[in-house]
């Protein structure tokens, strides 16, 4: 340790920390009063300050600056420029700005930065244009600031423009450029523009692959997500953690086991296991893959959970519909002082809703606001008219969407309302909700479905029709159900009805003998939600061939006796298949996990973890 060093040698450590570790440094050095910080020292610590967003610190090195009569220096000002807009007071950083003489082109890239990420898209396009018209050449870091990555919707024309610029101006070779634009286009969900803004880069960066994989997995992309991953690697780039965890992200969205099962023997190699996110992404895995005791056994090994890695082991549960586990957790997290947020109050009460958990949901939504004065959002409030609704508290439920704050009532709200109507049989209520629905979003078939299948149901034909004929009208299509299956490594995909497949007369000779066997059982389907027009032999045959079943039977065929069936359904499994799965599991004795668009069921002997309760 150097026993006086002097400012030279103080800034020289500034320059090479980052963060709170050089705030803290910076503070060490005015105590010790020995030196005095100049120009270059505060240039060092007021990025260090917008880093970690300390405005706190910020305001206090800009009131050392002041008295020491370093403010107007250039380098102090651009830095001070960078910190209030980074930290959001944007009207501080434009003041600032307006005090120079003469800003260069690291001013006006701080400030157009700044508009950028707080939103401020035009005043950003206006500082660019001011910046041209002065003559002055904008370089790299200009045209990453001004992309509205943080504010695309609405602005799809100015991403085309920017996009023409960089082509135009030889930017492309530019990584960081060329990044910000692939970035843009996936979060515009413009995929094809996305994929020849990465494709026409010369040199792709770890931070342009990241970009990419991520955009097809936040878009739903998955197996592009998972085949670039595997591109990746074939030419020898090495994945860090966001790779990693977004390429689990798409695996989890496909419930590919094998694929995450791949992908964690990647990690292994990597030796990227002490990393906090991607043990939590793996949790998230194997939850969603149907593996709940591997994401379990994977929470237990960590040594440095955050709060995200409760919150995922806690959904992981709920989504199994197991509520005792995840409350039990939920209190082994409080009771490691963890502070909860607003995503753990989401995945508790989900989990509560899921297990019927009625009182204990009630107690965590009051404890969300009267403990921990986080005001319930949108997705809390659907969960709690969820909860309510699936107990048959149906009255309570539509009381309790008028204490809610206006904000939090959406189509969710009024959704899972219908659901429970549905479940309850009460045609009433689901009217008032389904005409609530028809008015904040009138191009979801989803609704009108339920709502004709529940007058079906309590033989209403005529109600059922005139249900059917308005979604007929406005040229609503219902979304297709289809049924995933993996074996091997291989997916299989069964739609209702579906011959496509190479094995399909066996399936169904298969799938015949199967359900006399489940008839002698105990078995008849269930048919109220087929329709009403056709004769009951019609609807049998309707109900026995959901992709659900052709699935199963397709498993049964490819498996060895005693080997667990997992299927995934992209819609909510029926009330059929859900009763006909619980026969299949009792007379082939196997355990067969379907994961449906609302939770995993786990049937065994006849009989499903949900308790018939979903």
């Amino acid at each position: 340790m150097v026993p006086s060093p002097d400012t030279v040698l103080w800034n020289t450590l500034l320059a090479g920390l980052s963060g709170s570790e050089a705030l803290e440094s910076f503070v060490w050095m005015v105590s010790v009063g020995s030196v005095r910080p100049d120009a270059t020292t505060l240039a060092s610590v007021l990025p260090a300050a917008a880093e970690v967003a300390d405005v706190t610190m910020g305001r206090c090195v800009h009131a050392f600056a002041e008295k020491g009569g370093l403010a107007e220096h250039e380098h102090v000002l651009t830095g001070l420029i960078s910190l209030y807009a980074k930290c959001g007071d944007v009207k501080s950083a434009r003041r600032l700005f307006d005090m120079m003489e003469r800003p260069d082109l690291v001013a006006y890239n701080a400030l157009i930065s700044g508009f950028s990420v707080n939103g401020m898209v035009g005043s950003s396009v206006d500082l660019f244009n001011e910046l041209m018209t002065l003559g002055l050449r904008p370089n790299s870091s200009t045209l990453v600031a001004l992309i509205p990555v943080y504010s695309p919707f609405g602005n799809e024309l100015l991403a085309q423009c920017l996009h023409g610029f960089v082509l135009k101006s030889g930017f492309t070779a530019n990584s960081p450029v060329s990044t910000a634009i692939t970035t843009l286009y996936c979060r515009l969900n413009d995929m094809e523009s996305a994929r020849n803004a990465f494709d026409a880069m010369p040199e792709k960066t770890m931070e342009s692959w990241n970009a990419m994989i991520s955009g097809y997995a936040q878009n739903g992309l998955t197996e592009m997500a998972v085949a670039l991953f595997e591109k990746m690697l074939a030419l020898n780039v090495r994945p860090n953690p966001i790779t990693i965890s977004s390429t689990l992200s798409a695996c989890a969205q496909l419930g590919a086991l094998s694929l995450g099962k791949w992908v964690h023997r990647v990690i292994t190699e990597e030796d990227l296991e002490p990393n906090v996110y991607v043990m939590t992404a793996l949790i998230d895995m194997y939850s969603k893959c149907g593996s709940i005791s591997e994401a379990r056994s994977i929470f237990n090994s960590m040594d440095n959970k955050n709060v995200v890695s409760w919150n995922a082991m806690i959904a992981g549960y709920g989504l199994h519909g197991q509520g005792p586990e995840a409350l039990k957790l939920y209190k082994d997290m409080l009771d490691a002082h963890l502070l909860p947020t607003s995503a753990t109050f989401l995945s508790v009460l989900y989990a509560c809703s899921h297990g019927g958990l009625v009182e204990e949901g009630r107690k965590v939504f009051r404890s969300m606001t009267d403990d921990y004065a986080i005001i319930p959002g949108i997705e809390h409030c659907t969960c709690m008219v969820d909860l309510l609704g699936r107990a048959g508290q149906l009255k309570e439920a539509f009381e309790l969407i008028s204490e809610f704050p206006k904000s939090a009532v959406g189509p969710g709200v009024w959704g899972a309302l219908l659901g429970a109507c549905m479940v309850h049989k009460d045609s009433d209520l689901a009217k008032l909700a389904s005409q609530k629905l028809f008015e904040l979003d009138p191009g979801n078939s989803g609704y009108y479905v339920l709502l004709s299948n529940l007058h079906t149901s309590k033989k209403q034909y005529s109600e059922a029709a005139v249900v059917r004929q308005e979604a007929k009208s406005r040229k609503l299509v219902k979304t297709p159900g289809y049924t995933l299956i993996e074996i091997g490594e291989k997916s299989h995909v069964f739609m209702a009805g579906d011959r496509a497949h190479p094995q399909s007369e066996a399936i169904y000779s298969y799938l015949e003998k199967l359900t006399a066997k489940m008839i002698e059982a105990g078995y008849r389907p269930e048919t109220e939600a087929a329709l009403y027009d056709v004769e009951e032999e019609e609807k049998e045959h309707m109900v026995k061939v959901h992709s659900e079943k052709l699935a199963i039977a397709f498993g049964l065929l490819s498996t060895a006796s005693g080997t667990e069936i997992r299927i995934i359904k992209n819609l909510r499994v029926c009330l059929d298949c859900h009763n006909a799965t619980k026969f299949i599991s009792k007379v082939t004795q196997r355990l067969i996990v379907v994961r449906d668009a609302s939770r995993f069921h786990h049937f065994r002997d006849g009989v499903c973890s949900c308790g018939d309760y979903w």
